[in-house]
This record gives structure tokens, C-alpha cells and sequence, in this order.
């Protein structure tokens, strides 16, 4: 049975944060962990959901927050003052990313030697930040993220990568995604981007629906996205 409960987990500083914990309880093996990393809007039933479904595939889902306990969107204006705050503050991203990396770690549900991450939006900019500082972390995973490298990074990536990408997506023009192959390259990434044609931004999230805009929901990327993905943590968990 998949059992999801609320994580209330604090920084050095007593600042909160809320995010919740999926696993399956028939077994009490310690199992690899996956963070998942929301969009701008905040920690939702949209990451728990992920969460549940890498439960269900074996893992420990723990979907993440880094805007803090009660800091969630209600419009995409609020969305963007809260991305905004650690867009413009790198360092606290890479922080956040690496507290959760140590709660999740801190489980005794899970393998403290077998932890990936993947994110969707302004969360694929949040994991890519995670291997760019250099975390001990096996693998992350980006869907349909944010691209542009933070001020300060590690000289080495150790982590593996996994890139899902819509071609079309006006977020991450083409000379970005170019720019983010060549990074991953110079730092000794192991990594991989796959593009999907006809595609723009958020294609996972069935609520997305502006075409216009260019951020609306593709069924069959966002399929082929997922199955991609459980090869790969398949892969780097060694599972």
C-alpha cells in the first residue's frame, strides 16, 4: 500500500518547510529516494502525485519545497515573486535543494546511497542547480526546466543528467539548450537530452492548456518523458 504522509523539515536557521513522502509500506527494505521539484507555483498535489507514482515503482517520492511552509502560489503573478526571490539568489536555491537532499536522506525508508532528483519547470532548473553544486546525488532529471547556469558552481558535475525538452519551448530557446550541453560537456557530466518535436513548455501538466504562450499539455511527451525517466533511475539507482 502507498502510504504519503507531510514533512515538516527545518534549516539550520528554524526556517520551515512542507513538503510530503510517498513509499510503499509492504516492504521495509530501505529503498533508493527521489526528490521531486515543483513548478513556480509551489509544492502541490501535482508533485505528490509524481511522488505517489514513484512509490509505486518502487522508489521513495518526496516532493520538495523551497519557497517555505505556507508559501504556496494562488495566481502566477504571486508564482513569479516567489521564483523570482531565488532566481535572483542562487546560492539559497542550492541550499534548499541540498537540505531536502539530507531530509530525504535522513529517512529510514530509504538507501542514503541511492538518491535522484527530478523537477518540472522552475523544478528542472532547482535539480540541474542541485548537480551544479556539486551534490552527491546519483542522477536528476529536468522536465521541460529552466536552463540558465547560476553565478557559482561546481568545477565538476558528478551526477548523471537527464534533459526532457519541448523544441518549441519559448522558456529554453534552442541557443540555451546548445548552451546547456556544452556546460554539462565541459564539467565532465555524464548526461543526456532528449527533445520532443511539436512540443513547448509545462507539456506534463494537464492544466496547461495557454498554446498560445507556448506552454500547454502533450500527452505523448509527456509520456515518453516519463518512461524515459524510469529507464534512466532505473539505470543511475542501479536497481
Amino acid at each position: 500500500m502507498i502510504v504519503t504522509e507531510p514533512l515538516v523539515y527545518e534549516d539550520a536557521a528554524g526556517n520551515a518547510f512542507e513538503g510530503t513522502v510517498s513509499w510503499d509500506d509492504t516492504s521495509s527494505e530501505p529503498r533508493p529516494g527521489v526528490m521531486v521539484a515543483s513548478t513556480f507555483m509551489g509544492q502541490s498535489a501535482f508533485e505528490t502525485g509524481k511522488a505517489e507514482l514513484l512509490a509505486e515503482l518502487g522508489y521513495v517520492g518526496f516532493a520538495i519545497d523551497v519557497y517555505g511552509k505556507g508559501k504556496r502560489a494562488t495566481s502566477p503573478i504571486e508564482a513569479g515573486e516567489l521564483m523570482a526571490a531565488l532566481d535572483q539568489d542562487r546560492d539559497l536555491l542550492a541550499q534548499r535543494m541540498l537540505l531536502a537532499l539530507e531530509t530525504l536522506r535522513g529517512r529510514s525508508q530509504v538507501d542514503e546511497s541511492k538518491i535522484a532528483a527530478i523537477g518540472f519547470c522552475f523544478g528542472g532548473k532547482c535539480v540541474l542547480d542541485l548537480a551544479r553544486s556539486g551534490a552527491d546525488v546519483s542522477g536528476v532529471v529536468s522536465f521541460h526546466g529552466i536552463y540558465d547556469p547560476p553565478q557559482t558552481s561546481a568545477e565538476q558535475i558528478t551526477a548523471a543528467v537527464l534533459v526532457l525538452h519541448g523544441w518549441e519551448d519559448p522558456l529554453s530557446p534552442r541557443e540555451q539548450t546548445v548552451a546547456l550541453a556544452d556546460e554539462l560537456t565541459q564539467k565532465g557530466a555524464d548526461w543526456q537530452i532528449h527533445m520532443y518535436g511539436h512540443t513547448a513548455h509545462a507539456f506534463t501538466n494537464p492544466k496547461a492548456q495557454a498554446k498560445e504562450a507556448g506552454m500547454y499539455f502533450v500527452p505523448k511527451a509527456a509520456d515518453r518523458g516519463w518512461q524515459v525517466m524510469k529507464d534512466f533511475l532505473a539505470e543511475t539507482l542501479e536497481r
